[in-house]
């Protein structure tokens, strides 16, 4: 507020003075009067003291009303003074040179909520701060603050603060020293400008973080210099380099090759005006090679309404089309081998038929099966098997340069010559291909020796279209390898009957246990002395059209298919039902397919079906042969040892026969060894089968396993394996495959029948 007690004590002063001057004016008046009176004589002193009194008399006068008029306007002076003072948006304070309060206005004590009580005139610096402090509106150090304060207003400096109230408001305050000696203070309510620039500032780190964090590469170039002045970090990888190397560069610095292409499309969009979309195209880039991309181009106008900016965002198709190349690539191409693959095959095939006949020109199609490949994938596993496959299409490629190959099947590749001289062309190449693959072959330090069977048909001789001329290249393929493995065969009008013929068979096959075609036989197995302790479940097939078809026919047929796990699952459960039923509790062998040990759950499935039927585990006696455990020998561990765990027994089936049987034996607590047939049908007529029989025997007995003998038919077969100390023998000596009411009276269905020695079959 302004001061009042200087502008009160003037007017005093000036009144003493007046009234002092009018008291003189009357002195004098009334000496004159006596003197004119009484006519006395005046001398100097008189006249003196008269003029002294008349002055003192006027001062009175003049003092009054001098008094009257200065009070009148400093009294509308401090009016407009006050008004002013309390009119501005700012609060105001002003300290003497000893830091007491001699001014203030009412926005200060509004702004800071302070008792005016607390505020008066002379009080401290410090006595203020604690007023505001009482109003909940000063959060800072007193002493701390005076002290800054000081230091920096002793020099006559100027010093700016903002200070966080606890309600939320910022105030802004502005110290200035005054050459008095005291200093004054503004201060501003700052809320909404702090509140602003906080906004402001947090929408343009947001709006950097979106442009820094966006996949897509954002350019900006000003205009007209076409300079860079905004890249994102997408930008920086887009165009191999950081973006100190870009900022303030113009196109020819970057990418110098296409600069004028560029600089034209920048200056055609700042005359234009208008956004563009830049299709699929070539970019050469300053450290990240060639890019493929679309952009999308629009300029940016300024305050005069002319493009100041270009922005460009920007798509890289570049990993895209790699992606898709590859795709595609791949699509058409085997992954292992890198050779075209059956789809490219077709493709070709078709075109080369349309080609040979625009061209009136015969070609050949040469379909080629490797042989022994299962047997090295075996034996010494995938990778091997792998790198083989890799060694093969090499050799095949280099030998039929000049010739489409592809890769059809696992083990499979074909081939189509190029239009010329046929069969001669064909029949030279297998020769060619058949000597690339007439020694072993190192793979890995193993060496591994295969060969080729190959089947081949000519356009148009042996057929006039692309799916007939494969179809009869397949055929005659199919016709060598059923004579000789690594052998070569021409197609013939006869090769394509057997081919139907077999396919016919797979189609019957799919719906044979639907139409229930299929039936289960029993074959007995006894133990040495004779009695019957078990029997085979062995699967018989009715063709209603061809009878019965042997086993040995259509069981590869249902393993090349994949119907054997269907069929397998059947045989399981027919048996296994059929078991249950017997009232004598002898042991049901079932045959499993490798098959079936990769495909589904295998010992889920027993294990529902011994549910089902209600066999006891140790009743059933699943065999498998050595290819179980060849190729994925972890996996078919795991699974025969889940199989273990339900109680079933489980038998090597036909022992000797692959490679490594012994190394199986000591991997897996099998129940039985059962001797291939092979070596007993050869007892009488080979030394080496008999020893082999001799050491089978002798290891089951040393590994405390029992050892059955398969396909015993003679007595003479049967007396060699009781001297020899066989455990169990099966085979049609002992009883044929039968339907098991053939057996009624061994399963206990009917009263026990003795049979003569030469069946040596009892119930036990």
């Amino acid at each position: 507020m302004v001061r009042r007690d200087e502008t009160a004590s003037n007017a005093r002063g000036w009144r003493i003075i007046a009234g002092a001057g009018a008291l003189g004016f009357f002195l004098a008046l009334i000496i004159t009067l006596v003197v004119d009176s009484y006519a006395l004589p005046i001398g100097a002193l008189s006249i003196a003291l008269a003029a002294l009194c008349g002055g003192l008399g006027g001062m009175f006068v003049t003092g009054e009303l001098l008094a009257r008029r200065t009070g009148a306007k400093l009294s509308e002076q401090n009016k407009q003074l006050d008004g002013a003072l309390n009119s501005m948006i700012q609060g105001l304070c002003m300290f003497d040179a000893d830091d007491r309060l001699v001014l203030w206005n009412q926005r200060y004590i509004e702004m800071y909520h302070i008792n005016p009580k607390n505020v008066w005139h002379g009080a401290t610096i410090r006595d203020v701060l604690e007023a505001r402090r009482a109003a909940g509106t000063f959060p800072l150090d007193i002493e701390a603050y005076v002290k800054e304060r000081k230091a920096v207003l002793d020099n006559g400096g100027t010093m700016t603060l903002t200070i966080e109230i606890a309600d939320g408001r910022f105030t802004t305050v502005t110290y200035h020293a005054m050459a008095s000696g005291g200093w004054v203070a503004m201060h501003e309510d700052a809320t909404e400008r702090i509140r602003g620039e906080r906004v402001l500032e947090h929408t343009r780190a947001f709006l950097d973080t979106i442009i820094e964090n966006m996949p897509s590469p954002l350019v900006v170039k000003d205009v007209p210099t076409f300079r860079y002045i905004l890249v994102n970090r997408a930008a920086e990888r887009y165009f191999g380099v950081s973006r100190s190397e870009i900022l303030g560069k113009s196109v020819h610095d970057l990418i110098p090759e296409q600069a004028e292409m560029v600089e034209a499309q920048d200056r055609r969009l700042v005359e234009t005006g208008k956004p563009v979309f830049e299709d699929e195209h070539a970019v050469i880039t300053p450290g990240n090679g060639t890019r493929i991309v679309t952009a999308m181009r629009l300029p940016v106008d300024g305050p005069r309404r002319k493009p100041q900016y270009l922005i460009s965002l920007i798509t890289d198709l570049t990993e895209r089309k790699q992606d898709e190349q590859q795709l595609a690539h791949l699509a058409h191409h085997d992954a292992l081998t890198d050779l075209p693959n059956r789809f490219a095959f077709n493709d070709c095939i078709a075109a080369t038929v349309d080609r040979a006949r625009v061209l009136d020109a015969p070609f050949a199609v040469l379909c080629i099966d490797l042989d022994r490949f299962k047997a090295v994938n075996d034996v010494f596993g995938h990778v091997t098997g792998d790198a083989l496959l890799q060694e093969v299409a090499r050799r095949l490629e280099f030998i039929s340069e000049g010739a489409f190959l592809a890769r059809i099947g696992g083990d499979e590749f074909a081939i189509i010559t190029p239009t010329g001289a046929q069969p001669e062309g064909a029949d030279a190449l297998t020769h060619r291909l058949q000597a690339a693959f007439a020694h072993d072959i190192d793979i890995g330090g193993h060496a591994v020796r295969v060969s080729l069977t190959m089947g081949v048909s000519i356009f148009p001789n042996d057929a006039a279209d692309a799916a007939t001329l494969v179809a009869n290249a397949e055929a005659a393929l199919f016709r060598a390898k059923g004579e000789a493995r690594g052998s070569v065969r021409f197609f013939e009008v006869a090769m394509d009957t057997k081919l139907r013929q077999k396919r016919a068979l797979q189609q019957d096959l799919r719906t044979a246990i639907a139409h229930d075609e299929m039936a289960l036989h029993y074959q007995p197995q006894a133990e040495i002395n004779g009695r019957i302790n078990g029997f085979e479940a062995l699967v018989r097939w009715h063709h209603p059209r061809l009878g019965l078809v042997p086993p040995a026919t259509f069981i590869p047929l249902a393993e090349e298919t994949g119907a054997i796990v269907a069929l397998g699952e059947w045989i399981l459960r027919a048996a296994c039902r059929e078991a249950a039923a017997w009232p004598r509790p002898l042991r049901i062998g079932v045959n499993l397919s490798p098959v079936q040990f990769h495909h589904g759950d295998l010992p889920l499935l027993v294990h529902q079906v011994l549910l089902e039927t209600g066999l006891p585990p140790d009743r059933l006696e699943l065999e498998i042969t050595e290819g179980v455990l060849i190729g994925d020998f972890e996996r078919a561990l795991l699974v025969l040892r889940r199989l273990k765990n339900l109680g079933v027994r489980i038998a090597m089936d036909d022992f000797g026969t692959g490679y490594s049987s012994l190394s199986y034996l000591q991997s897996f607590p099998f129940d039985k060894i059962k001797i291939d047939r092979a070596f007993i049908a050869n007892l009488g007529r080979s030394e080496q089968a008999a020893a082999i029989v001799r050491s089978v025997i002798a290891l089951g007995r040393g590994l405390s396993l029992p050892v059955l003998a398969e396909g015993v038919e003679t007595e003479a077969q049967l007396d060699f394996l009781v001297a020899e100390g066989c455990d169990e023998v099966q085979g049609y000596f002992i009883g044929m495959p039968k339907p098991i009411g053939d057996y009624a009276e061994i399963v206990g269905r009917a009263p026990v029948a003795r049979h003569p020695r030469k069946k040596r079959a009892a119930t036990g």
